[in-house]
């Protein structure tokens, strides 16, 4: 008898569950989700958005993904879902299993006993922004609210970047950006799309469930002339809390109950508003909101959105969990994860727990735990470079985070809903522990931190696996801010030891990574870490050798730079008697200079030779005949020239212009200009036929350059004097 009771029993189990297959082709599409953009994303069968993922609890879950990214590898995180017993099929490269290489296939196996509202999204090197995300919703028959409500709507929000992800993180994790500045999205999407419409039958309750699925913005959410009833946050059911506005960090989600108006005079529109606080600087083009319209009448106008003034939006921390779980009141065992950003020897911006930023080992973390025997539950064997924490199986963990960082983050941690018993304000600094913590605290798998302040969080470390703790901006995930928690090890080696299906090892073999061993893939002496994935190298403290050699030849630049403004601005000013008495004495050394030069001899500055003149009154010649002529003959005058420069013949020229009209009778008066030709130019001037005329010549030649000026003045004896 006892023995039909239970067959009726679990048939009675099973008729509710399912098995429900899901065929994942993953492949390149166009999309235009914004209207501005036409670019590719990763679709699923050719097709953008994403289907959703809809099951019920209990269901048995099977996704075939099939990569057809051509140069791209991937991998599916179920994110929300705890996993329990399958740790294998949680979807993060480098530590549950290794990326799915293009052209290889994949099977995520598992059982949901959890309803709730959940997505689906890429855990592998930052790629689920370039499309590949979408809802994953469980369904339960005995949910508490299930009378409250008479449709369910899924409704996602996101960011979205016109340009594809492996671009923009090239130029994030750089040295030209080194204050670490994310990429600000070009636009924000509901649905994937933007004006969307849903119709509203008046007096009917609908059940939203709301989903950020992108890779940066909280968006602020609200539905004017409505009110929002919370019943669900991250698939942990809520008592009923009313709220006109939530903020929603990128992986949060919500279920909230709206109930129709019982009138159709007008439209309302739903908005979705990306925190601009979170971006460093915002572009004049972007519009930073996205609206949908619930609509009664289609014939009534969709009119925009008011205006509002503050975004204040529901208090989560104020959420009270609808079964009531007390609070965990004794810890044993307590993490403290300081967080910053800073700077590597590489000049980029990098993420940082505990002075660590989390670089993705060469085994992945759970194969690591399965190959290792007793050493697994040491966490220096899984790298100096993943923040392992062991834990043992049942115990109570506080993580005690402390955000030494202006800005807000928004946490997650793999396979399990944790306790939210403190969150601080904004610039509280360090947590110091006197709080006063929540009898009743909100559980979720999400949470924001706020910038320079801390949070608490506790959970029951009941689900053996290798589990990650990160922020989840994408963006961050990039640069590091993950730490990793390693539960019950040797429990998770007798469940799973044997048990990785082939496709896994297959996948592994066809991207070429180690599958047994340390972080580093050494499986001889786990303890020995010697070629594993390290970070680039700290910031040399102090000065390097170039930084002070730099630095010196700043320093005399800069002293030699004031000491010449200080003297200039020191001399003293002459008078104007004082001038008067200098350009005498100017004009008394050029005149007796003047008389110490020889008689009968030109000012042989340029001197055209006699034998050139006599030709060039017999004939004219060409520009480049006369330079030609001209050039060895001027070669031989500089020779002279520089023979006499003791004498000071060099400076005749400038002695003759400045003497002017009272120059000596046999000096000519020079015409001076400022401004100077360049090699190859000529400057002229001319007063007709009949005047005076001068020509300032300035020619490149193959052996360097030649200046010939020309000056013709009648003298009384009406001989022509030619200064060349």
């Amino acid at each position: 008898m006892a023995r039909s009771l239970f067959l009726l029993l679990a048939a009675a189990l099973c008729s509710h569950a399912a098995t429900l297959t899901y065929d994942f082709n993953v492949t390149w599409v166009a999309a235009n989700p914004d209207g501005a953009y036409r670019r590719t994303t990763i679709g699923i069968n050719g097709q953008w958005p994403l289907p959703a993922i809809d099951v019920t609890k209990g269901d048995r879950v099977i996704v075939n993904v099939n990569n057809q990214l051509e140069t791209e590898s991937t991998s599916l995180h179920f994110h929300g879902i705890y996993m329990n017993g399958t740790n294998h099929m949680d979807g993060p490269t480098g530590v549950t299993q290794c990326e799915i290489p293009p052209g290889s296939s994949f099977t995520y196996n598992f059982t949901v006993d959890q309803p709730g509202t959940y997505w689906y999204h890429s855990h592998n090197r930052g790629q689920y922004p370039d499309g590949l995300r979408g809802p994953f919703i469980v369904r339960d028959p005995d949910s508490p609210f299930k009378d409250d409500y008479d449709e369910e709507v899924v409704l996602t929000f996101s960011d979205w970047y016109h340009d594809r992800i492996p671009t923009l993180m090239k130029s994030f994790i750089s040295v030209t950006n080194p204050t670490g500045a994310e990429p600000v999205p070009n636009s924000a999407l509901m649905n994937d799309t933007q004006d969307l419409t849903f119709r509203m039958t008046p007096g009917k309750r609908y059940m939203f469930r709301l989903i950020n699925i992108g890779a940066f913005a909280a968006q602020y959410v609200w539905f004017e002339g409505h009110t929002m009833s919370i019943v669900e946050v991250d698939g942990v059911y809520t008592e009923p809390a009313d709220a006109e506005r939530l903020y929603i960090t990128a992986a949060q989600r919500y279920s909230v109950i709206i109930t129709a108006k019982n009138e159709t005079n007008s439209n309302y529109p739903f908005v979705s508003s990306m925190d601009e606080d979170l971006f460093d600087t915002v572009p004049s083009t972007l519009n930073n909101n996205v609206t949908g319209w619930l609509v009664y009448d289609d014939r009534n106008a969709n009119l925009p959105p008011l205006q509002i003034g503050d975004y204040d939006a529901f208090d989560d921390f104020l959420l009270v969990p609808q079964d009531g779980l007390a609070l965990y009141d004794h810890v044993d065992h307590s993490i403290t994860l300081d967080m910053k950003m800073d700077n590597l020897g590489d000049g980029a911006n990098y993420a940082f727990f505990n002075d660590v930023t989390y670089v993705e080992p060469k085994v992945p973390t759970l194969y690591t735990v399965l190959s290792t025997g007793n050493n697994a539950t040491d966490p220096v064997i899984y790298g100096s470079n993943t923040n392992a924490f062991v834990l043992d199986k049942g115990e109570i963990v506080e993580i005690i985070l402390n955000n030494n960082d202006p800005g807000k983050h928004p946490f997650h941690l793999h396979g399990h809903a944790f306790q939210a018993v403190v969150r601080s304000q904004e610039e509280a600094g360090s947590y110091v522990g006197n709080e006063t913590f929540p009898s009743k605290p909100m559980r979720r798998d999400t949470i924001l931190v706020r910038p320079n302040g801390n949070m608490v969080l506790r959970f029951k470390a009941d689900n053996p696996g290798a589990w990650l703790f990160h922020c989840h901006i994408e963006w961050h995930v990039a640069s590091g801010l993950i730490a990793t928690m390693v539960s019950a090890p040797l429990d998770l080696q007798s469940s799973l030891r044997n048990n990785i299906p082939a496709d896994h090892w297959r996948a592994c073999l066809a991207a070429g990574t180690p599958t047994a061993g340390n972080a580093a893939g050494n499986t001889i002496d786990y303890l020995d870490l010697s070629g594993e994935n390290k970070s680039p190298a700290p910031l040399p403290s102090g000065f390097t050798a170039r930084g002070i050699v730099a630095l010196v030849f700043s320093c005399i630049s800069a002293v030699l730079g004031m000491a010449a403004i200080v003297w200039y601005g020191m001399a003293p000013l002459m008078s104007p008697s004082e001038k008067r008495h200098q350009q005498q004495q100017q004009q008394q050394q050029q005149q007796q200079q003047q008389q110490q030069q020889p008689l009968g001899r030109p000012v042989q500055v340029g001197i055209m030779p006699p034998a050139v003149a006599a030709n060039r009154q017999r004939r004219q010649l060409s520009r480049s005949d006369l330079e030609a002529e001209m050039r060895g003959e001027n070669d031989k005058m500089t020779m002279v020239e520089q023979r006499r420069s003791s004498r000071g013949s060099s400076n005749m020229l400038q002695d003759a212009t400045v003497r002017g009209s009272r120059s000596s009778s046999h000096m000519l008066d020079v015409p001076t200009r400022k401004t100077s030709p360049g090699p190859g130019q000529m400057m002229h001037s001319r007063t007709g036929s009949h005047g005076s005329g001068h020509v300032l010549e300035s020619r490149s030649g193959s052996r360097g350059s030649s200046t010939v000026l020309e000056m013709s003045r009648k003298n009384s004896r009406g001989s022509e004097m030619m200064l060349s």
